[in-house]
């Protein structure tokens, strides 16, 4: 995983937009005056600097700051794929998937020759790469890593010797080397049930609606984050830590006793349990991969397995919404 410093350049970002992406009159007019004509300033108790115009970056915070900052971005995917490297990226975070065999030495010997010319790439854009914050993780079975951990402990990028780690976080989901994403769970579900004691400090002054609110953009959206990624982990013990926080939520929001019934409460709640939340959530991205064949990495991924029954709703969209889906 590598991280980079940006300076986007605003009117290198705008003539990308029009002749690569074909974003052009009053689209273009709005995403030009969304960058331009920006001031900031630097305010420290009474004291307050000059105003001066930012004629670069894109607004920080705002929905279309990653967008666009992808899209400045975009030329990136054709230099790495041109040395045949799997990569994904979001905002200023890009992870590169090298496949590796424990006698390769060194393992991240296919990564090398990418590096100089995505360097050469950001330099020559006014963006840079900060190997210091980049992050090393060898994944395999365990009989893999045994048979690399005695030779590998570090991975060359740019010039710096980067630690392989035992774990590494990307956009808040921890990854290990396995990868069996307990660590992850186990973190949300302390993150939730800290949230649900705090709740239940202030629960005799919040109403049922308000302290649902608050579970719902506290805790559930902790649970729900990302759990497609490790849906599979979740089907015996990993799961059952994030059924007890939403658990534990349930009845502080509804006040009952810690031993009550939960499953009542979840339905009065409209909440879902945590497993049916991922199966809901895995049948709704399945579906729109299946119906928009976006993303393409996805759709290669789903192979259809069709009944031998042949019936009159064969060719109907009900038809196609109950087609069994898997996963090659």
């Amino acid at each position: 995983m590598c991280e980079c410093a940006s300076i986007v350049d605003q009117r290198l970002l705008l003539d990308r937009l029009r002749l690569q992406f074909g974003v052009t009159e009053l689209p273009l007019r709005w995403l030009q005056s969304c960058l331009e004509g920006r001031t900031q300033f630097v305010k420290m108790g009474q004291h307050k600097s000059h105003s001066t115009e930012v004629d670069v970056g894109v607004p920080q915070g705002s929905v279309l700051g990653p967008l666009l900052f992808a899209v400045n971005c975009s030329p990136i995917a054709d230099i790495i794929a041109h040395h045949g490297v799997q990569y994904h990226q979001y905002a200023t975070t890009r992870s590169s998937i090298l496949p590796c065999a424990p006698t390769t030495h060194p393992p991240g010997c296919q990564f090398s020759p990418s590096v100089p010319d995505v360097r050469q790439w950001y330099l020559q854009n006014g963006l840079q790469l900060n190997p210091d914050k980049s992050e090393a993780l060898i994944v395999g079975t365990t009989n893999q890593l045994r048979a690399v951990a005695s030779s590998v402990s570090s991975v060359s990028v740019a010039g710096v010797d980067l630690p392989v780690a035992d774990e590494i976080k990307v956009l808040g989901v921890a990854l290990d080397q396995r990868p069996s994403f307990h660590k992850h769970v186990s973190a949300v579900a302390r993150s939730c049930n800290y949230h649900t004691q705090a709740i239940r400090h202030i629960r005799h002054l919040l109403t049922t609606e308000l302290a649902q609110t608050l579970a719902c953009s506290l805790i559930l959206s902790r649970i729900d984050y990302c759990k497609m990624l490790c849906f599979t982990a979740l089907q015996a013990t990993a799961s059952r830590k994030l059924q007890r926080a939403q658990n534990n939520a349930a009845r502080i929001v509804l006040e009952a006793p810690g031993r009550s019934h939960v499953s009542p409460m979840l339905r009065t709640s409209h909440w879902l349990p945590v497993q049916q939340r991922i199966d809901y959530k895995v049948a709704l991205l399945t579906f729109k991969v299946r119906s928009t064949s976006t993303p393409s990495y996805l759709r290669l991924l789903i192979q259809d397995r069709e009944h031998g029954h042949n019936l009159r709703s064969t060719t109907t969209a009900l038809r196609q919404l109950f087609t069994t889906t898997t996963f090659a």
